[in-house]
């Protein structure tokens, strides 16, 4: 998935914003390039895992499509540990389609990378910021 700057930056930000427990939202898409970034509450209020309200979900799910966009991604950060799926995160994957963005904070330096999470299995996909 192509990104732009200021997009990419956007999910950075939202995760400074909400450490220490984790945020959580939804990337629109089209073209393969992410054109919106939908930022959702963490219900669950943790660092160390992310819930989304489903008719928040729905409603960004509805503002995606009446847009003419596509789920892209989802994605949440990882305060505490690397910018990779989780076992939770690996078991509540239910989107196949769509990628799954972790910024990690771990370091001083984000370290945002995508994945792809289908039926148990993952694999990196390439995130590509654009200028």
């Amino acid at each position: 998935m192509k990104i732009a700057r200021e997009l990419y930056d956007q999910l950075i930000a939202h995760a400074r914003a909400d450490a220490p427990n984790e945020c959580c939202g939804m990337i629109a898409s089209a073209d393969g390039a992410a054109v919106r970034i939908f930022q959702a509450e963490n219900l669950a209020a943790s660092p160390l895992r992310y819930e989304i309200d489903g008719r928040e979900q729905l409603r960004i799910l509805d503002a995606i499509e009446d847009a003419g966009h596509e789920l892209g991604a989802i994605y949440h950060s990882h305060t505490r540990t690397v910018p990779e799926p989780s076992q939770t995160d690996i078991n509540l994957a239910f989107y196949p389609d769509s990628l799954y963005v972790i910024v990690g904070l771990k370091d001083a330096e984000p370290d945002v990378r995508a994945w792809r999470i289908v039926d148990g299995a993952v694999s990196e996909a390439e995130l590509r910021i654009v200028e």
